[in-house]
């Protein structure tokens, strides 16, 4: 399974990316509201780092709009993928875009019919946002089992991007039912390779080490 960062920030990118298990990047525009400078640059310069998927959300809710704005986005780099809501008119952008050629991750997806007509528009990522539906009690990693059921059943190309990973055992769980990729917070990345007893394991061996290099002495 794709890891991807969900941060607008150049700094916890730069970070991530050194690890060296990095495989793309998820914005929008709230975390790219965070970063200073040019929006546009900062995407260049996100790209130039993770040198794989870069999605760039557009702000506009009509389909004239998602147009120009993705054709916009499409230009800044060619790691870069063009987001766009899943709504009646982001269906159908997303559908004239991927027609052009141009990647698309449809985001804001909380069904499996949805997930099924961002797939028959061509998407290349469907974006379900697993997070956002256990706060109203309702299964989100439930979802993701069924998009990659229907999406089995006919063969569809575009790749389930796990969203709103709220911690580990999301991450766990989409990679067990088998989707292509989870887009997490740094705090989550963080999370996944801490164990207490990893910590406690290092620290005494650590101690075993001085003890004997000080009877060697």
């Amino acid at each position: 399974m794709k890891l991807f960062v969900d941060t607008g920030s150049i700094k916890e990118i730069e970070a991530i990316a050194a690890l060296g298990i990095l495989d793309g990047v998820t914005t929008n525009p709230s975390l790219l509201a965070k970063e200073p400078g040019d929006f546009r640059q900062n995407l260049k310069k996100i790209c130039d780092i993770v040198k794989g998927p870069v999605s760039g959300e557009v702000t506009a809710t009509d389909f004239a709009g998602m147009m120009r704005e993705g054709h916009d986005i499409a230009t800044i780099d060619e790691h870069m993928v063009v987001k766009v809501p899943l709504t009646r008119d982001g269906i159908k952008a997303c559908k004239a875009l991927s027609t052009e050629g141009l990647r698309v991750n449809v985001t804001l997806c909380f069904s499996a019919a949805q997930a099924l007509l961002a797939a028959k528009a061509g998407a290349t990522f469907v974006s379900p946002f697993v997070g956002r539906l256990d706060d109203i009690a309702t299964s989100g990693m439930e979802l993701i089992r069924e998009i990659m059921q229907i999406y089995s059943n006919y063969d569809f190309t575009t790749e389930v991007l796990v969203a709103s990973c709220r911690h580990p055992m999301h991450v766990v769980e989409a990679a067990r039912i088998g989707a292509d990729i989870a887009t997490c917070p740094p705090s989550v990345i963080e999370a996944l390779y801490n164990h207490p007893l990893t910590t406690m394991g290092l620290e005494k061996f650590l101690k075993d080490w001085e003890k004997a290099q000080t009877v060697k002495a």
